[in-house]
């Protein structure tokens, strides 16, 4: 026998992350309330004790939101307590018990636990009900590689709940692009950041914009191709990103976050005097990336961010500029000392290079020739022509440089760029 049930609408559906993301919220006293509330994506203080499970399960605590419900009969709560522990004899049982829309809803946590291997039909379903549904058959969408369903049924979702569950929208948009980058569709996954974040406008849910702003930046700059109207936007929304994201509360992406900040203006033509600035605000993120990527922890990411800033040094415009030079040398030796020469000898000539380079500016022609005359070798070994003739300038320069010097015309040595880093810096 059926229970009969009346849901509220809209449901705070799909906009926290599970299991809380699957809750529905009764019509008890409190519960419209509570619905206008986390539809905006702000969770109150306080909650009425009927409601007090929703909470815990926000918190992380099934258990507790499921022993708050243990001794309400209501279809709403045995399909929260299915929820928050997913049994198969309670699914067999729940399925003659509960119609509509908490039938269709008890399918899709089933399929979503792996109990069925097809989401449900929505059928008779509308709304952030409907969008849920839909949200999984695009997964299943995508698991059988049909990107063009997957898409299609993103779509769907979206225009369910485009205007009563903006923040549920703006989550199905931005796994929408996630497919379009798939597809190699760059700026129709960039236009569905965009809606996703107008969407999001000034909601309390500063994480999930973050999380859009952090995505839309890396689409931004790697599309840029030295364009200075991409990189500015990637940068915008790398600085959007880093308004949520902490050293202490998303060290990962935080750092993400100033690394590639730091890239996107080092990429930056020196066009106006504000990218002067833009220079040294880089080497600041990429200072603020290594307080996360250390040698022990991120060995890689460590390598890679070291030597960004080590080139970064070279070419900042700063009344210190042998002072950078100094550290960048000093940086230099840390890497090479990590390098392995035998798998990576293009990455070990290049440190060389970029090394040699600095040394050069010191005025340390011995040492600087040294370490780009073993560059050279490596580089020849690699057969990398384009590098080579980088180093061959730099060796010229320095001959240059001596001969001026013992004729008593010594002249500053000009600044170039040696053989780029691991990320085209």
């Amino acid at each position: 026998m059926s229970m009969t049930h009346r849901l509220l609408h809209p449901q705070p559906l799909g906009i926290f992350p599970l299991p809380a993301g699957y809750l529905v919220i009764p019509a008890v006293d409190g519960g419209a309330d509570l619905c206008a509330s986390l539809l905006t994506g702000r969770v109150p203080d306080a909650m009425p004790d009927p409601l007090r499970f929703y909470a815990q399960a926000l918190a992380g605590d099934a258990d507790g939101a499921w022993q708050a419900l243990e001794r309400d009969p209501s279809p709403e709560a045995c399909y929260n307590r299915f929820v928050l522990r997913s049994e198969p004899s309670d699914y067999a049982r729940l399925r003659s018990e509960l119609d509509g829309e908490l039938h269709a809803l008890l399918d899709l946590v089933a399929y979503t636990t792996g109990m069925i291997d097809r989401p449900p039909e929505p059928v008779g379903c509308s709304g952030e009900v409907a969008a849920c549904i839909l949200a999984a058959h695009a997964a299943h969408a995508l698991e059988t590689d049909q990107r063009e369903v997957a898409c299609a049924m993103l779509q769907q979702a979206v225009a369910e709940v485009r205007d009563i569950s903006p923040l549920f929208a703006a989550q199905l948009l931005g796994d929408l692009a996630e497919m379009q980058v798939l597809d190699d569709d760059a700026d129709a996954a960039i236009r569905s950041l965009h809606d996703a974040l107008d969407l999001i406008g000034l909601y309390s849910l500063p994480d999930v914009r973050a999380h859009l702003a952090l995505r839309l930046g890396m689409l931004y700059q790697e599309r840029a191709e030295g364009r200075r109207a991409m990189l500015l936007e990637a940068s915008k929304c790398y600085q959007e990103a880093l308004r949520f994201y902490t050293r202490e509360t998303a060290p990962e992406l935080y750092a993400l976050a100033q690394n590639n900040l730091a890239l996107v203006y080092l990429a930056m033509p020196l066009t106006e005097a504000s990218d002067q600035l833009r220079k040294g605000i880089a080497v600041q993120a990429l200072r603020e990336a290594l307080t996360i990527y250390t040698r022990d922890t991120h060995p890689d990411l460590w390598r890679r961010t070291q030597l960004n800033l080590a080139n970064a040094l070279q070419y900042l415009p700063s009344a210190n500029l042998r002072d950078h030079l100094i550290e960048a040398v000093g940086l230099y030796d840390d890497l090479l000392a990590t390098r392995d020469l035998r798998h990576d000898p293009a990455g070990y000539a290049r440190v060389l290079a970029n090394q040699g380079n600095a040394l050069a500016h010191l005025g340390d022609f011995a040492r600087a020739r040294q370490q780009l005359s073993e560059a050279r070798r490596l580089f020849a070994v690699c057969q990398d022509a384009d590098a080579i003739a980088g180093v061959d300038e730099v060796l010229e320069e320095i001959a240059r440089q001596e001969a001026g010097s013992r004729k008593g015309e010594a002249t500053a040595p000009a600044l170039r760029r040696a053989p780029a880093g691991e990320n085209g810096y």
